[in-house]
């Protein structure tokens, strides 16, 4: 009887082992990837976070344009932006002897915004921008529809509609020292006033606040329902919102 229990023992015994190896390994993995999971659900609000902040103004989806009138009008601005800043660079330098009465108003908001921090810097260009240019239609001003203009050239004549607001507080926050993956200038849709409209976009620990030249105050833009992103404009170029309903011919 024992000699057939030993020479079970000596066939099964081998098979039991690794059976067992199986079991515990499976078992370690088990609890590794449960410590994996529960580690994950502790993370998951950071984790969210951290993904929401490579997401753009308003959460949706993005493309890019190569072409088209926004593209070539955001290129003008730019190189519009970098001659401001030349200019401006040379009244910095030297402030009494600083011809230009546009760039020393801008150079006094830049420098308000630079002593303050975070929201604070934001809601400071904000309202400064705000009060500094009186709204007005291009059609009335200019004769023609949808002229953008530098800081500059909006501040020397102190008149300007929403482009006008929105692109020289880009460029307040941008020389303030916010850095430029965290500025956008969102094209959107009114759908109250069934109107275009241009804000600024602010990105601040992971979230996106809208400077708007028809507020005061500074609102996420989860919390707005009657803007319809359409195209967002970076220092890369231009992107278009895949889901937006009211993108017009003229700008594709």
């Amino acid at each position: 009887m024992m000699n057939s229990i030993s020479q079970v023992y000596a066939e099964v015994g081998p098979m039991l082992a690794r059976l067992l190896v199986i079991l515990l390994t499976s078992t370690v993995i088990t609890m590794g990837a449960t410590t994996h999971l529960a580690a994950a659900t502790l993370l998951s609000p950071g984790s969210a976070e951290r993904l929401r902040q490579h997401v753009e103004p308003f959460g949706r989806q993005v493309s890019r344009l190569s072409s088209g009138e926004l593209f070539e009008k955001w290129r003008v601005i730019q190189r519009n932006l970098e001659a401001d800043q030349a200019e401006l660079m040379r009244c910095a330098r030297d402030v009494e002897r600083c011809a230009s009465e546009p760039a020393l108003r801008f150079l006094a908001i830049i420098e308000q915004a630079k002593a303050r921090e975070g929201r604070a810097r934001f809601g400071e260009v904000n309202r400064a921008v705000n009060l500094a240019i009186y709204p007005i239609s291009d059609l009335k001003q200019y004769g023609a529809v949808d002229v953008w203009t530098s800081p500059l050239t909006t501040l020397s004549t102190g008149k300007g509609d929403c482009e006008d607001y929105a692109i020289a507080k880009y460029a307040a926050l941008r020389q303030s020292g916010v850095p430029a993956d965290d500025l956008r200038i969102v094209i959107l849709r009114d759908l109250l006033r069934d109107e275009e409209h241009a804000v600024v976009s602010a990105r601040l620990d992971g979230h996106w606040l809208i400077l708007d030249n028809r507020h005061m105050s500074l609102v996420e833009d989860q919390y707005i329902r009657n803007y319809e992103p359409l195209f967002v404009l970076d220092q890369n170029g231009v992107m278009y919102y895949h889901d937006a309903r009211f993108i017009q011919t003229k700008w594709e």
